[in-house]
């Protein structure tokens, strides 16, 4: 797909600091991307008035004619809902149908944009995404896929948290689907697929990932077999493939190591003269090992297996981590993605039993 504008829809209301790193990072995201255009979508008056500070403090910082050369390309939708992150997910997209996650997937049912970035309630836009995009033909069921940093390079893990009880079936399509992702959007030759399980022998494990075993070999994708938790840092896979349950609780352990980390080097040093002589000095390397840790740069959580594009953000996202999410969904749209995955699972002629 080229020559095409891409809209792409943001939550401006969504996340722990709206709508400001919602518009700081499409307004650097207009600037990077020449062929986008960017739909807003949340209080009229807030978001307007930011887009409008933050053009001024550019202009002020020496960029000038941002304003002219980049405001055709971002306008602003009205919502007057906020689903909030307490919120029941299900209770609050149907009675908050004016909310800026619900209106956003709107826009991407009627054909008004290509794809849809929230930070806001993971549920909520899981479930949005669902109700107004729909499942993509073939698949069972969609799944949110992370990446996780290696000695090699970023591991799809999937699923982490959609579906907390899967068949088989399932996860032999998320392997199909994250490794059409992993080839296409990160430039992954022939991505390696792993079960993630309690052991490497193929008889290890549950019914459920001793069938799945079965699949996946059969499956012509690249299949290397079981992968045990130790596994994932060390790179031995590009896709590593679980259940929603057993893949949020990977996710959330690992976005704790690195502070726990942290605190244990202040612990261990704060008393000791020398010790704290030799932290400053690898206070750098720390700042890159912290960098190749952040969540930034992934570009946000995809939801695979929906008839759209839809880019799932931590709540805590900063202006980079939103650009990077616009740069993935524009990636995703540009490949054509879903096709891909469509075109593939109808190939294998394969949809598992619900």
């Amino acid at each position: 797909m080229t020559g095409t504008i891409i809209r792409i829809a943001v939550d401006a209301m969504g996340g722990d600091r709206y709508p400001d790193v919602l518009v700081e990072g499409s307004v650097a995201a207009l600037e990077r991307f020449r062929d986008i255009e960017i739909v807003l979508v949340g209080d009229e008056t807030k978001v307007g008035d930011y887009i409008a500070r933050t053009f001024n403090e550019r202009a002020s910082s020496g960029k000038k004619g941002l304003k002219e050369s980049l405001g055709p390309r971002i306008r602003v939708v009205h919502a007057h809902e906020v689903i909030e992150m307490s919120e029941s997910p299900g209770r609050a997209i149907r009675s908050k149908k004016d909310s800026s996650i619900v209106v956003c997937n709107k826009l991407c049912r009627s054909g008004e944009a290509d794809a849809v970035i929230s930070a806001g309630n993971t549920g909520a836009a899981m479930a949005s995404s669902l109700l107004y995009m729909g499942r993509l033909e073939g698949v069972s069921r969609p799944a949110i896929m992370a990446l996780f940093p290696s000695e090699k390079n970023y591991v799809c893990i999937l699923d982490v948290g959609a579906n907390t009880d899967c068949k088989p079936g399932n996860l032999y399509q998320f392997g199909v689907m994250a490794s059409i992702y992993a080839q296409y959007i990160l430039g992954y030759s022939q991505p390696r697929v792993g079960l993630l399980n309690i052991g490497e022998e193929r008889s290890k494990g549950n019914e459920l990932t001793c069938e799945a075993f079965e699949m996946l070999e059969k499956s012509g994708l690249n299949f290397v077999g079981n992968i045990e938790g130790r596994d994932i840092f060390k790179g031995m896979a590009d896709v590593v493939v679980c259940d929603g349950f057993v893949g949020n609780v990977l996710l959330k352990f690992g976005e704790s190591i690195f502070s726990f980390i942290t605190h244990t080097i202040k612990k261990k040093t704060a008393k000791n003269l020398s010790r704290v002589t030799g932290a400053l000095l690898m206070k750098p390397v720390f700042k890159e090992i912290k960098k190749e840790m952040s969540p930034e740069d992934y570009g946000g959580a995809p939801l695979l297996g929906v008839d759209g594009v839809s880019i799932i953000c931590h709540g805590n996202s900063s202006p980079v981590a939103i650009m990077n999410a616009i740069r993935v969904a524009r990636a995703f749209v540009i490949e054509d993605v879903n096709t891909l995955i469509k075109n593939e699972l109808s190939r294998k002629n394969f949809i598992p039993n619900e």
